[in-house]
């Protein structure tokens, strides 16, 4: 008995750890960060709706959408700093950042929506974006040293 619950919650593990998969994008603020994201398209069929959200990926749909997709085009964005920019038809929907900010740090959630029960496709990506080093933003001092 205690070897098939064993065996359950293993099979439940691996399941899950077959849908959610991640990454961590860095980069520096005024710079335009892609997070990836892709889903496997073989014929027009397989093209979906899919979405991009703050904060971990939820049961279903999005927290704090910031982007829709009906699968052809963008259906729904909340700020023109976030846009998809890859093919949409060949299932790349990775999510590009325009100008980063700081607050743009955090946990990102693509969910490709999969007809079916929990088929859905979903990663959480964290994003890390840095100031920009104090040396290559102030050129000022360097043009001052010279003439002195």
């Amino acid at each position: 008995h205690l070897h098939a619950l064993c065996s359950a919650t293993m099979f439940v593990f691996l399941s899950t750890d077959h849908t959610v998969s991640g990454s961590v994008v860095k980069g520096k603020v005024g710079q335009n960060i892609t997070v990836p994201c892709f889903y496997s398209v073989k014929t027009k069929k397989d093209i979906t709706s899919m979405c991009w959200g703050r904060g971990h990926c939820p049961v279903s749909k999005c927290y704090q959408a910031i982007i829709w997709t009906d699968g052809w085009s963008v259906t729904e964005q909340h700020n023109s700093r976030y846009m998809l920019k890859g093919n949409l038809h060949m299932g790349d929907v990775s999510l590009t950042i325009v100008n980063a900010e700081e607050a743009d740090s955090g946990i990102y959630c693509c969910r490709v929506e999969i007809l079916g029960w929990f088929n859905d496709q979903t990663s959480n990506h964290e994003v890390v974006i840095e100031k920009a080093r104090i040396s290559t933003a102030s050129p000022h001092t360097y043009t001052s040293e010279q003439t002195s």
